[in-house]
């Protein structure tokens, strides 16, 4: 908003809605958000809020989208046009006297005169959860950079997007930090891979069979075809560039694992699925916020260990749809150093394949050992200095050969 001269102008972080409510409650035209003559006084059904039974009438509380809460009307159910809100409405309400059940037998009572508060309460945070996750769904794709779509659900608990969760596709690296390094050449090759193609120039072997998939051990680099090689984009030594080919879904897991990842696709061995991003910070950095991520049970630091010990990638507030992939100890994905545009072996970017066929529905897992923990195993912690010690988080990720920790 503008405001007196002199004055500082500051992004607004109020979402749309709330901006198009204050126009209306000031009875205010705003164009640039939708509010004209016109529209000013438009009613459009946002969610349901309560019901009752008046004289043999049922009624619904209608919360209208882009009016303030206190514009909310009773409406009579005959007026109402919005069957899926009604079906919502209905499946929360039942939703919730099931779990107050506990799992007895429910006898839904289909005319009841009123409901009680705690049930609307319930009804109205459910729906405000709904609108919350559709809207943060449209910012993932909205800033991904890759085809596949991005899906978030939660049938668990009430939990809503995360509040300091920032979505990226590449590195985001600290001040002082280069994670590119100038590449200023690639290979001649019109038809990859060819006798001085990109790996082999890096004395290794091209980490792609013929139809795309991993062929080589986990431990080996992956050197693909960079912006300055002669090939194009359908070269079959790039794979992990192109982004996640998969759809995915971000959901809500029920065994208090917090937020997990699934495929929506059937994903075969050795395939690429995503890479993991987040900011690239000192090794110095990572050790100072791994103490307060271990205080808080988090495990986002992922050490950059190929060749020396430099730099971790964290990925708390800045990463892409790998920031909320779950440790298993016995994974579905694997971890590999890959380097494109970046030759520096300090700094290489992380990919994550898959290492056997993956189900559509199936939550994709990989082990956060891989990303460089230190051991600290009983007979190893003693040895440590106090800086190092760390707090030990439970795993709960129920595989057969679950350690137990997942640090």
């Amino acid at each position: 908003m503008e405001g007196w001269r002199g004055a500082w102008y500051v992004p607004c972080l109020a979402s749309l809605e709330t901006l198009q409510e204050l126009c209306r409650k000031e009875n205010l035209i705003c164009k640039s958000i939708g509010i004209t003559n016109r529209s000013l006084k438009s009613y459009e059904v946002e969610y349901l809020c309560d019901y009752k039974v008046d004289e043999g009438t049922e009624y619904y509380l209608v919360k209208w989208k882009g009016w303030p809460e206190s514009s909310n009307t009773w409406e009579p159910q005959e007026n109402l046009k919005c069957p899926l809100l009604l079906q919502n409405f209905l499946s929360d309400k039942n939703e919730y006297l099931s779990r107050m059940r506990e799992g007895k037998a429910l006898k839904i009572r289909n005319h009841v005169k009123a409901l009680k508060p705690a049930v609307a309460d319930y009804i109205v945070r459910k729906a405000k959860q709904r609108i919350a996750l559709q809207r943060w769904k449209e910012e993932l794709n909205r800033k991904k950079n890759h085809k596949a779509m991005i899906l978030v659900e939660n049938t668990v608990d009430l939990e809503g997007p995360p509040l300091d969760f920032y979505y990226i596709n590449e590195y985001k690296p600290a001040p002082g930090i280069n994670v590119v390094n100038g590449i200023t050449t690639g290979c001649e090759c019109t038809d990859c891979p060819a006798e001085k193609c990109c790996p082999k120039e890096a004395g290794f072997i091209l980490a792609y069979n013929k139809w795309k998939k991993l062929k080589i051990q986990p431990g080996l680099p992956i050197y693909e075809c960079n912006s300055f090689c002669r090939c194009g984009p359908d070269c079959p030594n790039r794979i992990v560039q192109k982004g996640t080919p998969y759809s995915l879904c971000i959901f809500r897991t029920s065994n208090g694992r917090g937020w997990g990842v699934k495929t929506l696709q059937n994903i075969k061995t050795n395939s690429f699925v995503m890479e993991y991003v987040g900011e690239v910070i000192t090794s110095e950095e990572a050790e100072r916020r791994g103490q307060l991520y271990d205080n808080q049970g988090n495990t986002y630091l992922f050490d950059l260990d190929y060749d020396s010990d430099e730099f971790t990638v964290d990925a708390a507030r800045y990463g892409n749809v790998s920031h909320f992939v779950n440790h298993s100890c016995d994974p579905n994905l694997q971890v590999f150093n890959v380097f494109i545009d970046n030759l520096d072996l300090r700094l290489p970017r992380i990919a994550l394949f898959s290492t056997r066929t993956i189900k559509a529905g199936e939550e994709l897992t990989f082990d956060y050992q891989m990303k460089g923990s230190i051991d600290l195993s009983a007979d190893s912690a003693d040895g440590l200095s106090p800086s190092r010690k760390r707090i030990r988080t439970v795993c709960k990720c129920g595989a057969v050969c679950c350690r137990g920790y997942l640090n």
